[in-house]
């Protein structure tokens, strides 16, 4: 009697290992290694509205995830200051470098975090009164035309100047080429050809 409630047992308990076991390995699998990539991005002061590669991210302070390392282009925008781009390097970690890689992401049980903050000053945008903007600009033309350059040509009211133009200096509106929208296609090229004349 004693002798079959000991083997029972021990059937019990070998099929419960023997369950557990693929379990155990089920989760040391699923729990192998993987890096996760932040970049946080913080402006002085806070509040400029940030492009990652010309991705609209959101606005400072920011956190965003990343996939790859290498140069990225930054852009931060604010009313009041000047604009702020940036080739901005980011440099992978030694444990992101091939082969080394493959071991972090795949291998290494658990997760990796690799956190970057970037932090930029924003410049306040200079206005220049415009009384100052005319003053240099009478000054500029004094000095071109005191050095013997090209006067500087007097525009009629509604005539528009063509520099590019191989007959007339300007062209009054009425006289202008009529502009026709090309159709929509690849690269702003017609679908179609166009006959002689553009109609």
């Amino acid at each position: 009697m004693f002798a079959s409630s000991r083997s029972s047992c021990a059937i019990v308990v070998r099929s419960a290992s023997a369950a557990v076991l693929p379990a155990v390995l089920v989760v040391c699998l699923c729990a192998v290694g993987c890096v996760q990539r932040r970049m946080t991005i913080r402006s002085n002061p806070p509040g400029a509205l940030v492009y990652v590669d010309d991705y609209e991210i959101g606005t400072t302070p920011i956190s965003t995830d990343f996939l790859y390392y290498g140069h990225r282009k930054i852009r931060l925008v604010k009313d009041g200051y000047q604009t702020l781009t940036v080739m901005q390097s980011v440099p992978p970690p030694w444990y992101q470098i091939p082969p080394l890689d493959f071991f972090s992401e795949n291998v290494v049980p658990g997760e990796i975090r690799d956190q970057r903050t970037l932090s930029y000053q924003l410049t306040p945008e200079v206005v220049v009164p415009t009384e100052q903007l005319l003053g240099r600009a009478e000054d500029l033309r004094r000095g071109v035309q005191a050095a013997g350059g090209v006067a500087p040509l007097r525009q009629a009211p509604g005539v528009r100047v063509n520099p590019y133009a191989q007959g007339p200096a300007a062209t009054p509106p009425s006289a202008a080429p009529e502009i026709i929208p090309a159709p929509p296609g690849i690269g702003g090229q017609p679908l179609y050809p166009l006959p002689p004349g553009g109609r």
